[in-house]
């Protein structure tokens, strides 16, 4: 019995194929991310061999991969080379890993794979925009995501994601069950309180609060939780990092020389908690003009990915100034949902593939150190 029907390939050397040939072939194709073969990184699955034809499984770290189609056809061209061998289907999937960090006792979120934390060191750059639009991307490239809002001062989740008026309800358990927009689910303390209620709390009672709203809730099953951190460094980021398992942050800067300044001071708070970053983006990095392409450098340009040499970080990507994106989010539809195929759009769904790399990356560090590997990059620094 044939598993794939009739190969239209001209037929190969007789001889049977054997799953070690097929395995050592594979080992050629090293993920560009992770620097380790396919096979050793444990992403095939299902192998099997029947008169010729071979089909697996490439089980990636995360659907938003942004080399999964040259990983599968780096696979199909080295098995197809296998003397016998007459036809190869490969299918991709992906299964995204929990972060784990064994330096410390935070508990994990149950359900939750991974939790992303989204800063800035000053307001003002965006910060907002990038982790909805980010969420609302991951969520359109597959992966089952949350967003929280951490703001508890200023929260401004609900209006972007087109849920203002929305209440969020609870169990009898007494857990939040959390809203969904544009396929993300969702938690505000802007739903609990109403969009014109004050918050005049003192900073213990914000860092319980967003402990709150990480750990009662009922968020089933996430690849990922972005959290939208309120600006600068105080009780919120703080309470969040020593108290959640944070997989890493991400710093959204623009490209002026004081905001600049801000983001370094929100890496180093990051780096002092033990969290790895992920990387550094440029918000409103140029203005392209609608009628004529030209681009112009309104906040000058360049600062972020400076940056992110100086300090030895990824660098995750330039994000257009554009009034397309800032309607979105004052009507509540990201331009990731609303205008999908825009270039705005595209430069989110870059950005969230190379989060989702650098988390996949973060986690394997672990893992690699966990296991005696030397450590595959320096995305934390030195650890305490």
């Amino acid at each position: 019995m044939k598993l794939f029907g009739k190969s239209a390939e001209a037929e190969a050397p007789a001889g049977d194929v054997t799953e070690e040939a097929v395995l050592n072939a594979l080992r050629q194709v090293i993920d560009p991310d992770l620097h380790r073969n396919v096979v050793d990184l444990g992403f095939i699955k299902e192998l099997k061999i029947c008169d010729g034809h071979v089909g697996f499984h490439m089980e990636l770290t995360t659907p938003a991969c942004p080399v999964k189609d040259q990983l599968q056809k780096a696979a199909e061209d080295v098995v197809m080379a296998v003397p016998g061998v007459k036809q190869v289907k490969v299918t991709m999937t992906a299964q995204v890993r929990q972060n784990k960090d064994p330096w410390s006792d935070r508990a994990p979120v149950p359900g939750v794979a991974n939790i992303i934390a989204v800063a800035s060191g000053k307001g003002g750059v965006g910060k907002s925009t990038v982790a909805v639009n980010l969420a609302v991307a991951l969520a359109r490239q597959g992966a089952k995501v949350g967003l929280m809002d951490a703001d508890i001062y200023g929260p401004s989740i609900p209006l972007m994601m087109g849920a203002q008026e929305e209440r969020v309800r609870g169990t009898k358990e007494g857990h939040m069950i959390p809203l969904e927009a544009h396929g993300v689910k969702i938690v505000s303390i802007g739903f609990l309180l109403g969009k014109d209620a004050p918050v005049v709390w003192r900073g213990p009672m914000v860092g319980r609060a967003v402990q709150q709203l990480v750990r009662d809730c009922q968020w089933g099953e996430l690849d990922y939780l972005i959290i939208d951190m309120p600006p600068g460094t105080g009780d919120a980021q703080l309470s969040l990092g020593q108290g959640v398992p944070l997989a890493g942050g991400v710093i959204v800067t623009t490209p002026q020389d004081i905001a600049l300044l801000d983001a370094g001071r929100g890496l180093s708070m990051f780096r002092e908690l033990k969290v790895p970053v992920l990387g550094i983006v440029e918000n409103m990095s140029y203005f392209a003009c609608p009628h004529c392409g030209e681009k112009t450098n309104i906040f000058s340009h360049g600062g972020g990915r400076t940056t992110a040499e100086r300090l030895k970080v990824p660098f995750l990507g330039e994000i257009p100034l554009d009034v397309d994106v800032r309607i979105g989010g004052d009507t509540g539809a990201p331009i990731a949902a609303s205008q999908p195929e825009s270039p705005q759009a595209e430069a989110f769904m870059d950005l969230a593939s190379r989060v989702a790399a650098a988390a996949s990356i973060a986690a394997m560090d672990v893992k690699a150190q966990e296991e005696g590997f030397i450590p595959l990059n320096t995305l934390v620094g030195p650890r305490a």
